[in-house]
């Protein structure tokens, strides 16, 4: 038992047992050098009984070394790889350098980690320990987060270890924590008791456990530093006992009296903590040493060696040691080590040992580096592929050559979510580029991140700049960037800055493939948008979306929901962000599986699925968690809260609540507008609901997007027309009028008829009532087609009509029911019992409440998918899902699929 840890090693055992019970853990255990975080871990890994245990360790010296540390931890159970899905086996493959070709998305790698440990799951529990977290490589820090947020009804238990306060790719948001603090004063005497060799007065042991703060390194340490006089009280003690400094000056003291040669080795050790023992001696013997070194420093209790490994006692050894050599020492055991690994064929490690052996410009290591940096990049490991191409940028005497590396660097620090870092890069590529296709393309990256965290009208005018600049050399990349710069100018974010259309259109650019065709009708498309030329546009618009199937660029499928969106085309826009969603999928590209997400939210509005903008919101949302970033929750979040407020669920406020805080801490770039507007809907449908006519009138007459302001029209309308605001809805009326005649749409021709009737003078609304009706059944929109069923209604029973009234009042209700539209359900129940009718109570038995992944997994398996493919689907474990399918029989009273088929999951 460790001295002083009883209730953190209870902690750990609970943890055990409830991941034993198929309830999966996670927990990261911080705290201060020498606390005793591994021994905490040791310990646990002793009262596991018959667990599979999973380990590996974060190393300084790997963290430019891609999914190194994942490697070692999944190299136990790498058989279970062949029964993944075939991408998730082959990401895994090529992330560990044993296949070639394509790249593969990191997450994908995170998703087949997650199947990797839910599968060894199934034969018995699992424990993942993972010391010095802090020091993992990035790639292998992500993957390994995400599965810890990732893991449900699994019996997996991940631990890790991370020290406080050292910037790291590791960002445990969001999992338990439990911070180690230092001994309490009477196991720290227990501890220091243990030492039997070095006797020590009262006041002196009072001091130490004062000074040391009860950290038991120190306290082991510490003593060996004092003389005899000053254990004994005789002799005063220094001045201060500074933890970390007089730590670290005891382990380099004690290997200062170390002969020469076993220095040396403790040095190569410490400059590369792989703990490869054959490597090792293959170094030592490039520095002249052999068995007898290496068996000197493990007597000295500084190393600690077995039959493969060797490693330094503590990491507070090997961060000492290095820092205390001399410049030319260090070279000297870092290309040894290259010189060992080069006899392996371990290229990347090579590289980095003799970078580290460098002493200036060197254009064959160069090279080597950036061949490092393209193969991590290729692998998925972003932060990997950022540290070589950075570190090769210093190596090149050659301008052009710098810029190139340096873009590369940038590339991958925007990738691995380092934008502050992508920036600096880029302005420096910027300064050395000459070349006018790499300054294009890192103008298109500035471009990009404006778009995202920035503003979206400098993104417009940059994008702009880089097509004009390019467009002699390069017209298909012009055309790109200017069909960028046209989506955002239709969508609002206009620099004022213009290029020649007919130039880029008629430019050659090699063959025209689908893709080329694409782009081509996509400018013109956006450009008429943006100038309200909607008949032109239409025209396009089809072209593109004819030309688009083909298209294996998620970008480019993105930009035609976009486009189809924009100009009010609805199954082209459905049509291709759910085609983007689904290669997305394949890819592992989980932002591109959050940005389609999201957008087809919109398409599931307005075709009346609640249930489904419910599912993809929540699965975006639980997304931008899984991942860490909390930007990407602000889209999703906001399609929540207006689905609270159509639907007055109770969670309104905590949702608004949430989003709010988003809001205000998190840079949203592009999206800012469409979450606003979106929140001002929620209010105004909530204001609505609450009788607060003026204020519905308020927050729904603010919208700052057109596409949206549209989507919303008759809600708009109704709103303005029960606040006395008249004048505006006719206003907002003639404003839509000009977009339906121009692009002919049934949906749009529909609002316009209802608005006109809303607003009609005596005697003129029937007509146009009807009008909207007869264009609501080609629209394909049913939740509009009922509120204006609902407004005929009621028009129709203040007329004295009553009868009439009763259909159009039972067609508005047995939709909004189906839609749990629960504000409007309580309009339409009250008019229809005006009318002289009682409504039919909904049978509470079809009404299922779920969470949101029950809803998930209920709507998936009633699709007719089997637990695999559900699992597959939503990036769990087919066991996590089982357990939601079990709590969604339970709610719903069922016991088979056919049967929860025919409830009401929305």
């Amino acid at each position: 038992m460790l001295v002083g840890r009883e209730p953190e090693s209870a902690q750990l055992a609970e943890l055990v047992e409830q991941a034993r019970h198929g309830s999966a853990r996670s927990l990261v255990v911080h705290g201060e050098p020498g606390v005793g975080k591994t021994a905490l871990l040791e310990d646990l890994l002793g009262n596991v009984g018959d667990a599979l245990t999973l380990r590996t360790q974060g190393l300084e010296a790997e963290a430019p070394l891609a999914f190194a540390a994942l490697h070692r931890l999944l190299l136990p159970v790498m058989r279970l790889r062949e029964i993944l899905p075939g991408p998730q086996s082959r990401a895994l493959r090529v992330a560990f350098g044993e296949e070639e070709g394509p790249a593969v998305e990191p997450f994908m790698v995170a998703v087949a980690t997650l199947s990797m440990l839910t599968a060894a799951a199934e034969e018995r529990l699992v424990l993942c320990m993972v010391d010095d977290a802090h020091w993992l490589d990035s790639g292998t820090a992500d993957a390994l987060l995400f599965a810890a947020r990732r893991l449900g009804a699994d019996r997996v238990l991940m631990v890790f270890s991370a020290r406080e306060g050292v910037p790291t790719p590791f960002s445990p948001a969001g999992i338990q924590d439990l911070t180690l603090a230092g001994l309490e004063p009477s196991a720290a005497r227990a501890l220091l008791d243990e030492r039997g060799d070095l006797s020590r007065s009262e006041e002196v042991t009072q001091r130490l456990i004062a000074e040391t703060d009860g950290n038991p390194l120190a306290l082991l340490e510490l003593p060996t530093k004092l003389s005899q006089a000053e254990l004994e009280g005789s002799s005063p003690l220094p001045a201060q006992l500074h933890l970390t400094t007089r730590v670290e000056q005891s382990f380099v003291d004690r290997c200062r009296r170390l002969p020469p040669a076993v220095q040396s080795v403790m040095l190569l050790v410490s400059a590369d903590d792989s703990a490869d023992l054959a490597m090792v001696r293959r170094a030592a013997a490039y520095l002249g040493a052999g068995h007898e070194e290496l068996d000197e420093a493990r007597t000295s209790g500084l190393l600690v060696l077995d039959e493969t490994t060797v490693r330094v006692r503590h990491p507070l050894v090997r961060s000492a040691i290095y820092q205390a050599a001399a410049t030319a020492e260090r070279r000297r055991v870092h290309r040894a080590l290259a010189a060992a690994l080069d006899g392996v064929g371990d290229q990347d490690r090579a590289a980095w040992h003799r970078a580290g052996a460098a002493e200036g410009p060197d254009e064959e290591l160069a090279a080597a580096l950036e061949l490092s940096g393209s193969r991590a990049e290729r692998r998925g490991g972003y932060g990997a592929a950022l540290a070589a191409f950075q570190r090769a940028s210093t190596l090149t005497a050659h301008e052009p050559r710098r810029a190139e590396l340096t873009f590369a660097a940038a590339r991958n620090a925007w990738a691995s979510g380092q934008t502050g870092l992508s920036r600096t890069l880029l302005s420096a590529a910027g300064t050395a580029a000459t070349d006018p296709v790499i300054r294009s393309d890192i103008a298109r990256l500035r471009g990009r991140i404006e778009v995202n965290i920035g503003s979206a009208k400098d993104a417009h005018r940059i994008f702009i700049e880089a097509a004009e600049a390019v467009c002699a050399v390069d017209p298909l990349r012009a055309l790109e960037l200017s069909v960028a710069a046209a989506t955002l100018r239709a969508y609002g974010a206009d620099s004022g800055a213009a290029l020649s259309m007919n130039d880029l259109l008629t430019a050659q650019v090699g063959e025209d493939s689908p893709r080329t065709l694409c782009l081509k009708q996509l400018l013109p498309a956006m450009t008429q948008a943006a100038d309200k030329n909607w008949a032109a546009a239409i025209v396009s618009l089809r072209v593109a979306l004819d030309a688009g199937a083909p298209v294996d660029d998620l970008d480019l499928l993105g930009n035609l929901g976009n486009a189809a969106l924009q100009l009010g085309h609805d199954s082209g826009a459905q049509r291709f962000y759910e085609l983007m969603l689904s290669r997305a999928r394949e890819r592992g590209a989980l932002m591109a599986v959050v940005y389609a997400l999201q957008r087809l939210c919109f398409s599931h509005l307005v075709r009346g699925d609640l249930a489904a903008v419910r599912g993809a919101a929540e699965e975006a949302r639980g997304l931008g968690v899984s991942m860490n970033q909390p930007a990407l929750t602000a889209a999703p979040l906001a399609w929540l809260t207006l689905l609270a407020a159509v639907q007055v669920r109770d969670d309104y406020d905590t949702l608004l609540g949430e989003l709010d805080d988003i809001v205000a801490t998190q840079p949203l770039g592009i999206l800012t507008d469409p979450v606003h507007d979106l929140t001002r809907w929620a209010k105004g449908t909530r204001a609505a609901a609450t009788g607060d006519t003026f204020g519905a009138a308020h927050h729904l007459g603010r919208f700052r997007l057109p596409v949206l302001a549209r989507m919303a029209a008759m809600e708009r309308i109704d709103a303005a027309v029960r606040a006395g605001e008249n004048g505006l809805a006719r206003a907002w009326v003639e404003d839509l009028a000009g977009y339906a005649e121009a692009t002919g749409w049934p949906w749009a021709l529909a609002a316009v008829a209802y608005g006109k009737a809303m607003t009609a003078e005596a005697g003129r609304e029937e007509e146009q009532f009807q009008l909207a009706l007869s264009w609501h059944t080609r629209s394909g929109r049913p939740y509009a087609e009922a509120r204006t069923h609902l407004a005929y209604g009621e028009w129709l029973r203040r007329s004295q009509r009553r009868v009439e009234a009763r259909r159009h009042l039972r067609q508005a209700l047995e939709v909004f029911r189906d839609l749990r539209a629960e504000t409007l359900v309580s309009r339409a129940t009250q008019e229809l019992r005006a009318s002289g009718e009682t409504a039919r109570k909904r049978d509470p038995s079809t009404l299922v409440r779920l969470t949101p992944m029950e809803l998930k997994v209920a709507q998936l398996v009633t699709s007719g998918l089997s637990n695999k493919d559900v699992a597959a689907q939503c990036w769990v474990s087919p066991r996590t899902v089982a357990f939601h399918l079990r709590n969604v029989f339970a709610k719903a009273g069922v016991t088979s699929r056919g049967e929860l088929a025919r409830l009401d999951l929305g």
